[in-house]
């Protein structure tokens, strides 16, 4: 008896028809077989998963929703941009006409003050004393600087408190750091030793 045998010439499972002889013991044949098993449950895996033709109503009334949920929020989103773009920009201008109204050029920033602190003291009716003047760059910024003001002068004690007042109604921005008052042998004469801080812009075209 043969060991092999092999099939008729055509047969039919079920629409499939195989045509020519097939041996079923050739390793060839059940590799190929496997394959085609294989080939086939991918097949079925990825149509299941990917669902070509299209999901139930009920699915695709829920992608619906999603995805005008996504739109919404999307919206929302540009909305809170929108705004938060338009404070920044608000705050930058503000700050640009802040410092255009309070802060002056560095290279006219020392006579400014000079004469500002000279006006003030001979309305308030005192009388300068020593002064010195130091300006320092504002760490992180290119275009700013910090000058420090210590000056005194002597005077009675309500004339140097109209003088104080005068300084805090000045135009320029100062910021008033310290006082130290110190009594003249008469009692009646004060003297007083100022440190101010105030801000100054760099010119344009740089230090000069």
């Amino acid at each position: 008896m043969p060991r092999n045998f092999k099939l008729p010439a055509q047969l039919n499972f079920g629409r499939i028809t195989v045509f020519g002889r097939i041996n079923v013991k050739d390793p060839r044949v059940a590799v190929r077989a496997a394959l085609a098993v294989l080939l086939a449950a991918n097949v079925a895996a990825a149509l299941w998963a990917f669902k070509p033709w299209g999901g139930s109503a009920e699915d695709l009334a829920r992608e619906r929703d999603r995805l005008q949920k996504q739109v919404s929020d999307l919206q929302l989103r540009l909305v809170r941009s929108k705004t938060l773009v338009d404070k920044v920009d608000k705050a930058r201008k503000e700050g640009d006409r802040f410092l255009d109204q309070y802060l002056s050029e560095r290279r006219i920033t020392f006579s400014l003050l000079v004469a500002e602190l000279n006006r003030a003291a001979k309305d308030a009716g005192i009388k300068p004393r020593e002064a010195s003047y130091v300006l320092e760059p504002v760490e992180g910024s290119d275009t700013l600087g910090q000058m420090t003001i210590t000056a005194a002068y002597e005077g009675s004690y309500a004339n140097l408190t109209k003088f104080v007042n005068l300084l805090d109604k000045s135009p320029r921005f100062l910021i008033l750091e310290s006082m130290q008052a110190t009594p003249q042998q008469s009692g009646a004469t004060l003297t007083v030793s100022f440190k101010l801080d105030t801000f100054v812009r760099e010119s344009a075209g740089g230090q000069s």
